[in-house]
């Protein structure tokens, strides 16, 4: 395998942050995106009882949920999403990891190279969200 079979790709961590002001946040998903492959990919898991642990007195669960899951249609271009979904793969993928100070935010992005990229995919949400 050489350097050019590789794809270069760029990761961020989306948290759920339940109190803006304390900084605490949970790893609760991924996405990830490659420029090359023309690839993007996101995925969560937010657990019911875990999310109500942390946060008794925040916004609801099933509220969460769906904006990852618009975020998620967002990724994936689902044209019912809105204006955002319809923009191409690279500024999909900078509005879904874009600085914002509200409960779900990302990480700044991550570089990587992989001849893989959903192997790749799965191991960092295993390690980092799972």
């Amino acid at each position: 395998m050489t350097a050019n079979d590789l794809n270069l790709f760029q990761y961020a961590v989306i948290r759920f942050v339940p109190n803006i002001e304390r900084e605490e946040f949970v790893n609760i998903g991924l996405i990830m995106y490659s420029k090359k492959a023309r690839y993007i990919r996101m995925e969560y898991r937010l657990c019911a009882e875990k999310y109500k642990s942390i946060c008794p007195a925040g916004p609801e669960y099933e509220e969460v949920v769906i904006i990852l899951a618009h975020m998620k249609d967002i990724s994936l271009g689902n044209r019912q999403a809105g204006p955002i979904a319809a923009l191409d793969l690279p500024e999909r993928f900078r509005w879904l990891t874009a600085v914002r100070s509200t409960a779900i935010q990302s990480s700044p992005a991550h570089p990587g190279k992989t001849d893989d990229l959903d192997a790749t995919f799965d191991r960092l949400f295993h390690e980092l969200v799972l």
